[in-house]
C-alpha cells in the first residue's frame, strides 16, 4: 500500500520528551477520507499512554484523538464528504462492523474490539496507528464526524472525547428536564458535564471539596454546589439526585455520594480506571434504595454525531487554553497539576 510521509509529535519511550517526528500515512482507499488537522485537543489519556502508565504503549507514540481538521481527499466510494468540508475524528478510527454492538451503532463496545486512533492496531500499514499530534490523518469515511460550522472549532476538538464521554451516559439515563445531575470533579470532563446536563435541560449541581470552584460552577451552567468535605451540605442533599456523573481520574471514596442518589438513582464512573483497592464499596445504599453504581466509555459514531449536532444548536463548545505544538511536554506537567481551565487544545498549524 502506497504511503505519505507527514510531520508529527510523539513519544520514543516511556521518559522521552514529546518531540518531533515523521510518520507515515497510507494514501487515501476507496472509502477513506484524508483531513488536514487544524486542532487536535490534549487528553489525560494522551499523557498516560505517552508514559505507559497504564501499560501496553507502543513506541513510538503519537497521542491525539480529538481532533479537528478540513479534508483535503477523499476516496471514490466516499459518499458523505467532500473535499473542503469541515470535519472531526475521535477516539477510534475502526471497528469489526459485524458484532451485535458495532450493528447497533455502539462501535466503543465492539465485541471484537475498536481500533484506537492511536496504539491501536493499524490493519491497513500493519503496526500501530499514529494520532493527532500531526499534519494529517487518513480514516474510513464511517468513522469522520461533520463539524458545525458555526462552532468554534478549537474548541469543538475536545467535544470528540471529554464530550462525548460524558453525553453518553447523560444520554443513557436520561437526563432531561425533571431531573436532577450532579457532577464529581470540575476539570475537562466535568466542565463539560456540567455545560451538556445543563443544556439537556436538567438541574445541575457540582460536588466540590473547596469552595473554590463555586463562582467557575455556576459560570459553566451549575445551579448548585456542594462542598463534599461538609458534612452538613451532604445531609441536606441526601436521597437528591436522579444521575451522578463520576469525572475524578483517581481512585476515590465514591461511598459518601452513593446517600446522595435518589431511589432508583445511578453513579456513573466515567473518570477512573483501575482497581478501587484502599476504599470498599458499601452495598447498604444500593440494596435499599435500588441504586446502581456504573462505567460508561465514549459514545459510538451516531452518538457523537448527535452531540456535536446538540453543540451546534446550542452554541456549546469546551473552554480551552490553545497552545503551540512544541509546549506540549510543558502541557503535560500543567495537566498533572490540575493547572488549565479546562483543556489544552494544539494549534497544529504551529507544526
Amino acid at each position: 500500500m502506497s504511503t505519505i510521509t507527514v510531520k508529527a509529535y510523539g513519544a520514543e519511550s516511556t521518559t522521552a520528551d514529546l518531540k518531533e517526528m515523521n510518520i507515515e500515512r497510507r494514501e487515501v482507499t476507496s472509502k477513506d477520507v484524508e483531513i488536514e488537522i487544524l486542532y487536535c485537543g490534549v487528553c489525560h489519556s494522551d499523557l498516560h499512554t505517552a508514559r505507559n502508565d497504564w501499560g501496553g504503549s507502543l513506541y513510538p507514540v503519537v497521542p491525539g484523538h480529538e481532533i479537528v481538521g478540513r479534508i483535503t481527499k477523499v476516496g471514490s466510494e466516499v459518499s458523505k464528504f467532500k473535499a473542503g468540508d469541515l470535519a472531526a475524528v475521535g477516539c477510534m478510527v475502526d471497528s469489526c462492523g459485524h458484532c451485535d454492538s458495532c450493528q447497533h451503532d455502539l462501535e466503543q463496545y465492539c465485541q471484537n474490539g475498536f481500533t484506537g486512533t492511536y496504539n491501536g492496531k493499524d490493519k491497513h500499514l500493519g503496526g500501530h496507528t499514529f494520532g493527532g499530534y500531526s499534519q494529517k490523518v487518513v480514516v474510513d469515511e464511517h468513522f469522520v464526524l461533520s463539524v458545525p460550522e458555526n462552532l468554534d472549532l478549537a474548541a469543538v476538538a475536545p467535544l470528540l472525547c471529554a464530550g462525548i464521554t460524558t453525553w453518553s451516559p447523560l444520554r443513557h439515563w436520561n437526563a432531561g428536564p425533571g431531573s436532577k445531575v450532579a457532577v464529581v470533579g470540575l476539570g475537562g470532563l466535568g466542565h463539560m458535564a456540567i455545560k451538556l446536563a445543563k443544556g439537556l435541560g436538567a438541574e445541575v449541581t457540582l460536588f466540590s471539596r473547596t469552595p473554590g470552584k463555586t463562582d467557575d460552577a455556576k459560570q459553566l451552567g451549575a445551579d448548585h454546589v456542594v462542598i463534599s468535605t461538609d458534612d452538613s451540605q451532604m445531609d441536606a442533599v441526601k436521597g437528591k439526585f436522579d444521575l451522578i456523573i463520576d469525572t475524578v481520574p483517581y481512585e476515590h471514596d465514591i461511598n459518601p455520594y452513593m446517600q446522595t442518589l435518589s431511589l432508583n438513582g445511578t453513579l456513573v464512573l466515567v473518570g477512573f480506571v483501575g482497581e478501587f483497592q484502599e476504599t470498599q464499596v458499601s452495598t447498604r445504599p444500593m440494596i435499599f434504595q435500588r441504586r446502581s453504581v456504573a462505567g460508561s466509555l465514549i459514545g459510538g459514531i451516531a452518538e457523537t454525531q448527535e452531540l456535536l449536532d446538540f453543540c451546534g444548536k446550542h452554541n456549546i463548545v469546551s473552554d480551552i487554553e490553545l497552545i503551540k505544538m512544541q509546549d506540549i511536554n510543558n502541557a503535560y506537567e500543567r495537566m498533572l497539576k490540575s493547572d488549565v481551565k479546562y483543556r489544552f487544545v494544539i494549534d497544529m498549524q504551529s507544526l
